[in-house]
């Protein structure tokens, strides 16, 4: 299996630990796709000309990810603030006018000629990248994490152009998952996920409905668990296409994700 994410990259800063740690679902979710086995894993997306940027692309050459078609801008990294509460994440704003917040990706040529020797293309809501979807998907299959933007317009504008659509939808009754994936598979995605927290995941393929609950581990972080779930599911279902063994495997590693802190390690101090 050969990923590709474009989009985000930020640095979770842990108040409380005085620690930052290398994030964004496009940057968590191409790491846990190299360590679950991949066999080439790459990374397009913006990077700011503060230290933070230049912790995250030295965790990504450790972890064995190329980043070559990023870009450069003058412009701090994103930062969100977090704090840890009985494990789980809370988030507080970060400095504005990010390098994330102030400039978005053009596709070039250049970068088509990269993405198709890729298996799959992952992008997010978070990536303000929507408007090249689909050169994207002409040039790969596409995975797109929706978090919780579940609004017609979006799912009629995003569905066309995705292969893998995932959501988060923790708030949601099992009637309103199950009307959610329907309604974007009929817009056009292939295969739907939504995850539940504690209630495990659904997925959905436009034939069956498929339940997949969680594995319990002593969670000291829940930070990048939903990025490296998808990471899971998209590094077995592409080499496999085992509905059942993907999701199996997906809330392993996730699981596994909240044993350790931040989206996938690598501690830097505050400064």
């Amino acid at each position: 299996m050969k990923l590709i994410a474009v989009g985000d990259n930020v640095t979770d800063c842990y108040v409380d630990e005085g620690v930052y740690f290398p994030g964004g679902n496009a940057v968590n979710v191409a790491v846990n796709c190299k360590r679950n086995g991949a066999e080439r894993v790459a990374y397009i997306g913006v990077f700011g000309d503060d230290e933070n940027a230049d912790w995250i692309r030295s965790c990504l050459t450790e972890e064995g990810v190329g980043y070559e078609r990023s870009r450069k801008v003058y412009g701090h990294s994103g930062q969100p603030q977090v704090y840890l509460k009985d494990g789980d994440r809370v988030f507080g704003p970060g400095p504005r006018d990010s390098c994330q917040h102030l400039f978005s990706i053009r596709i070039v040529p250049e970068d088509i000629e990269l993405i198709r020797q890729f298996d799959v293309c992952h992008t997010s809501c978070y990536s303000n990248i929507e408007y090249e979807l689909p050169a994207l998907s002409e040039a790969c299959k596409v995975s797109f994490d929706f978090s919780d933007k579940r609004d017609e317009a979006y799912l009629r504008r995003v569905c066309p152009y995705v292969t893998y659509a995932f959501f988060s939808g923790a708030d949601l009754s099992e009637e309103a998952v199950k009307a959610l994936m329907e309604q974007a598979h009929g817009y056009g995605a292939s295969i739907v996920g939504v995850t539940r927290g504690k209630e495990g995941a659904i997925f959905y393929d436009g034939k069956a409905f498929y339940r997949q609950g969680i594995v319990k581990v002593d969670a000291i972080d829940t930070m990048g668990a939903g990025d490296s779930f998808i990471a899971g599911f998209l590094t077995r279902y592409t080499d496999t296409g085992d509905m059942e063994a993907s999701l199996r495997y997906a809330a392993e590693r996730s699981a596994k994700t909240c044993t350790e802190r931040g989206g996938f390690g690598h501690p830097h101090p505050l400064r």
